[in-house]
């Protein structure tokens, strides 16, 4: 039966709480496994939907998982013998092209279902296609397939310049390149921290990589890899939701197991509204005492402000005192969650990439309706702020993303529990064949 969220907002947040592993890390390293030669231990990771799915698809593919914990898993990879993924669970999660570029470096030809995720606008994967080509590959979409031919001798290095910064395109890449023949430059990459946890476990694996987090990254083949125990990063964009939350109930909550550096574009714009940060080694600490001061905030890729916590951050200027601009410069459609807030009482228009936020004094509880993941995240930080209840249907999609959101919320003092839906609350099968992030 589906579910909803149910939140009697209000209340502010406190007390302290651990960030999980990071959903956006744990969907690329779980394919780059394909990879290595021997079995390897993933720990942190966080119990989410997407993990869930690309573990069955490996399952499919032959791999024998082992589930040590509910967050921690042994994979062996040696055991797959399926070249083509027609899988339908595969279209259920955006990541699942990384399979694509992992299995490049192990057979002749390859074909992957393309990949499904949130609709939160175009995400071409033009700038994969045009990497795995540069490598020798030839690369065609047929029947709703990613096929790819690869070249008697295996896949060659190349100088491959990105015409626009792709965390996939730069993730897959990497994968493809790991084996092939010689050295692959990637200029123009990603430099965001799960392009260089990737980075990082496919090193401890024997990979050859350098300059992961700079806009250049050198990768020279090798014959093999090894199994290995890896720790996957904290999750940035489950930490920027737990800060947004704790300011935006004027509450006063720790954040442990965090890396602060990554948060570094969030915690300056909070402080620039008034919201007092603070920051040790490994916690961050948000207090938020008086009502904050509206800001202008605009999406760039990282080390800029990040797209993902776009949307908990309008619903934390939809209270701010006076007007902020919100320019949105990764996803076209990432504006969803404007409809539902303004059922809150947010005043919020929108210009194109633009929205103007006016701050209100207030939100108040009404139902509402996640339309992706990060939506989703935002309509709980409103329901949180919010006087009254607020019921959220859609869940499936925050599930995408966020281990069991409402435990961290519970945890904190918040009153928010899940429920059972009436299949006529909501149509909420209506974006099932589009989901991304």
């Amino acid at each position: 039966m589906k579910e909803k969220l149910v939140i009697r907002g209000g209340k502010p947040l406190h007390g302290e709480v651990s960030v999980g592993g990071a959903k956006n890390a744990a969907v690329a390293i779980i394919p780059a496994i394909i990879l290595c030669d021997g079995e390897c231990v993933l720990e942190n990771l966080p119990d989410i939907d997407d993990v869930t799915v690309l573990k069955r698809t490996l399952i499919k593919m032959g791999a024998k998982i082992e589930t040590l914990s509910k967050h921690s898993l042994k994979i062996d990879p040696s055991t797959i013998k399926v070249n083509k993924v027609d899988f339908d669970i595969v279209t259920h999660v955006r990541a699942s092209y990384y399979i694509l570029g992992a299995l490049m470096a192990k057979y002749n030809e390859v074909s992957v279902k393309l990949p499904g995720g949130c609709a939160i606008g175009l995400r071409p994967i033009d700038q994969h296609i045009k990497g795995f080509e540069a490598l020798g590959a030839k690369v065609t979409t047929e029947y709703g397939m990613l096929h790819a031919v690869i070249p008697k001798g295996g896949l060659t290095g190349a100088d491959i310049y990105l015409d626009c910064v792709s965390v996939g395109a730069t993730i897959n890449i990497m994968l493809a390149a790991v084996k092939a023949n010689g050295r692959t430059t990637i200029v123009n990459a990603a430099k965001e921290p799960h392009v260089v946890d990737v980075a990082n476990m496919l090193r401890m694996m024997g990979a050859k990589i350098s300059g992961a987090g700079t806009d250049v990254i050198k990768v020279r083949g090798v014959e093999s890899l090894k199994g290995v125990s890896y720790t996957i990063i904290p999750d940035q964009i489950e930490t920027g939701t737990l800060m947004v939350a704790a300011a935006a109930t004027n509450g006063d909550v720790k954040i442990k197991n965090v890396i602060p550096h990554h948060m570094e574009a969030l915690s300056a714009k909070m402080m620039e509204m008034g919201i007092n940060v603070e920051e040790g080694d490994d916690y961050i600490r948000v207090h938020g005492e008086k009502r904050h001061k509206a800001a202008n905030v605009k999406t760039l890729p990282y080390p800029g402000f990040p797209t993902d916590l776009q949307q908990p951050v309008t619903v934390l200027l939809s209270t701010a005192s006076g007007t902020s601009l919100i320019e949105e410069n990764m996803f076209e459609a990432r504006f969803k969650h404007i409809n539902e807030i303004r059922r809150m009482g947010a005043s919020v228009t929108i210009n194109g990439r633009v929205a103007v936020v006016q701050g209100v004094e207030r939100l108040t509880g009404a139902p509402v309706r996640a339309t992706d993941l990060r939506a989703g995240a935002a309509l709980v930080i409103a329901g949180l702020m919010a006087d009254g209840v607020t019921e959220i249907s859609n869940v499936k999609y925050i599930d995408r993303g966020y281990d069991h959101i409402e435990e961290q919320f519970i945890r904190l003092g918040a009153d928010i529990h899940r429920a059972k839906v009436e299949d006529d609350y909501f149509d909420d099968d209506e974006d099932d064949d589009v989901y991304l992030d």
